[in-house]
């Protein structure tokens, strides 16, 4: 049986319980998972010291919020339908709160960071569909990631029929003509749309997705030791995801510990299952033991 909210938010306030709780996220089934509350510990793991109450609080208040307009709407007779489902959500986290993408700073490491987007209520696609797909699990709604490249895009399914929509971009609909521009422009005028691209990921993938999109903002940044913080909450939730141990050894690598970083290389060759990961993995392996 999966955690009730109440049961949930109990389990942590500092950042070292906030990982604790995520370790036990990592051995829940993916349909157990409290999208928000994770991500809320994924966040406070980065921000020792934060107070979680207010942003525990605000989760609630997006869900309570959606279920209001549930009921006034509901009153006015209005079908329950993909479009009604939509419409609330945003309104809830457009109008009502404020959410928006976050075009002229992008790449700033707080859009990665649930906490900080909902302070600035600006962020990377990824961390407001994590705020569509909170507010939506509460109700029992079927809102998911999908897995599409470049963009993180949110796709709602019920009774059959199916809406994808861009929660970077205030909810728009995207059919399959802005679906193929958008990819055309993000990686390329020779890509066409791929039927996997409209396949859900899991919340604990999106989730991941979330923090690889902090890592590598840190490594840009040159932040090595708290990019390593980043690849153990990764590693926490999702203790099979093998590619954050190759992550982990070159990192590791880079600030001088250099048995930290074999460590981490041997459980990669270990876990990797392909041929050219591993040789790779045992090329850098080799140096740093030549270092040695």
């Amino acid at each position: 049986m999966p955690l009730s909210h109440e049961e949930d938010a109990a389990q942590f306030d500092t950042a070292e319980d906030a990982l604790l709780y995520i370790r036990m996220a990592g051995q829940l089934q993916d349909d157990q998972l409290d999208i928000g509350e994770t991500a809320l510990a994924l966040a406070l793991v980065s921000l020792p010291g934060v107070h979680v109450g207010r942003y525990r609080h605000h989760l609630q208040r997006l869900s309570a919020d959606v279920k209001v307009e549930v009921d006034m709407r509901s009153q006015k007779q209005e079908r329950d339908d993909p479009d009604f489902r939509l419409g609330i959500l945003r309104h809830v986290m457009h109008t009502l709160h404020g959410y928006k993408g976050d075009e002229v700073n992008y790449n700033d490491l707080q859009n990665a960071n649930l906490i900080r987007v909902i302070e600035r209520r600006r962020g990377l696609p990824v961390a407001l569909g994590v705020l569509y797909m909170a507010a939506a699990q509460k109700l029992g709604w079927v809102i998911s990631g999908l897995n599409f490249p470049a963009h993180f895009l949110l796709r709602l399914d019920m009774d059959g029929e199916r809406r994808i929509i861009d929660p970077f971009r205030e909810g728009v609909d995207m059919d399959a003509a802005s679906l193929r521009q958008m990819l055309k422009t993000l990686i390329g005028p020779k890509v066409e749309l791929s039927h996997e691209y409209y396949n859900i990921v899991s919340p604990r993938d999106v989730l991941i997705r979330l923090q690889n999109n902090l890592k590598k903002r840190l490594i840009d940044l040159e932040d090595y030791q708290q990019a390593i913080i980043v690849l153990e909450t990764m590693q926490a939730l999702a203790p099979f995801e093998y590619r954050v141990l190759f992550d982990k050894g070159v990192l590791y690598a880079k600030l001088g510990q250099k048995s930290q970083s074999l460590q981490a290389l041997e459980d990669y060759i270990m876990q990797a299952p392909d041929p050219r990961d591993k040789a790779q993995a045992k090329a850098i392996l080799q140096q740093i033991q030549r270092e040695l």
